[in-house]
């Protein structure tokens, strides 16, 4: 029996629904999501089996011009992203008309790698606006299939599986069968608690956060774990604290909740909050917390 196996990489505008999508091809919440731009910032994989192929999706931070160390880290996954994809989603939204970093853009046009185009949300539009823009994404990207999905409602998300299916290459699985993604536990216990701080906090708050579990103890019954959230300023930490603990015990509560959904147990959870001066700008603090080589 012939295998087929390969890479396929979701890539981009902040917002456009590449982790819903992403969740809903895999069937499990991988990916964390918010309404915020730059929710996702590393590059995430999701493996889906079946008996003769294996997916291996990617979901890549939002493309965007980078203003600082950080952007930059997350806009040189996109860019691996695009190396290495044996199928190429390009995502975008009824209104868009163009990637925020052109440079993305022209590599995605000239891609030999097969591309498939979805134009989501469009439960947000009309059938007329639908079709202009099938038209002009078509002329846009010539060497694109092109897709109307929702991924939120799972809509038409089906056939674009299938399709991939059908592109991928001929090849033998690159992870065991029983594999679902390349992050440890402790990826999604900081993933978690970023998804709360980015729900309940405003302004710069969220994205001059990060978090760090240093301790995950899993016994037969319950996980333990103690996890840490960075910040750039000492103001940070006391918003991010709330009066009397209050904030913080908010975040806390509902990370628990989806992190016992996820791992099938009872969960302990303890959260400090420390200060990390301008780790978004420090290449040593970016290579620890995942972000460069």
């Amino acid at each position: 029996m012939t295998h087929k196996a390969g890479f396929v990489n979701i890539i981009g505008n902040p917002n456009v629904g590449k982790s819903t999508l992403m969740n809903a091809l895999v069937g499990e919440k991988l990916s964390i999501i918010t309404s915020k731009a730059q929710t996702t910032r590393h590059r995430i994989l999701g493996i889906v089996n079946g008996e003769d192929y294996q997916i291996v999706f990617s979901d890549t931070p939002g493309v965007i011009k980078p203003a600082y160390q950080l952007q930059e880290s997350m806009m040189d996954f996109v860019k691996s992203a695009l190396e290495d994809a044996d199928v190429l989603i390009y995502m975008v939204e009824v209104g868009e008309t163009q990637l925020k970093n052109e440079e993305v853009f022209r590599k995605i046009i000239k891609s030999k790698t097969p591309t498939i185009l979805l134009l989501n949300k469009i439960d947000k539009s009309n059938p007329e606006e639908v079709k202009e823009k099938i038209e002009y994404w078509r002329k846009k990207v010539p060497n694109s299939f092109v897709y109307v999905i929702s991924a939120l409602e799972r809509f038409n998300v089906e056939t674009v599986f299938y399709k991939i299916i059908e592109l991928l290459p001929d090849a033998p699985p690159f992870f065991p069968k029983d594999q679902l993604t390349d992050k440890p536990e402790r990826f999604f216990v900081n993933e978690s608690v970023r998804e709360k701080i980015l729900k309940h906090y405003k302004k710069e708050i969220p994205y001059s956060v990060e978090v760090e579990t240093e301790s995950f103890l899993e016994d037969e019954k319950i996980i333990r774990i103690r996890s840490n959230i960075i910040v750039e300023r000492d103001t940070q930490k006391g918003i991010i604290i709330g009066h009397k603990g209050n904030a913080i015990k908010r975040v806390g509560a509902e990370a628990r909740k989806d992190l016992e959904y996820f791992f099938g147990k009872k969960v302990y959870l303890e959260l400090y909050v420390k200060v990390n001066k301008n780790w978004r700008s420090n290449d040593k603090e970016l290579k620890r917390f995942g972000y460069k080589d």
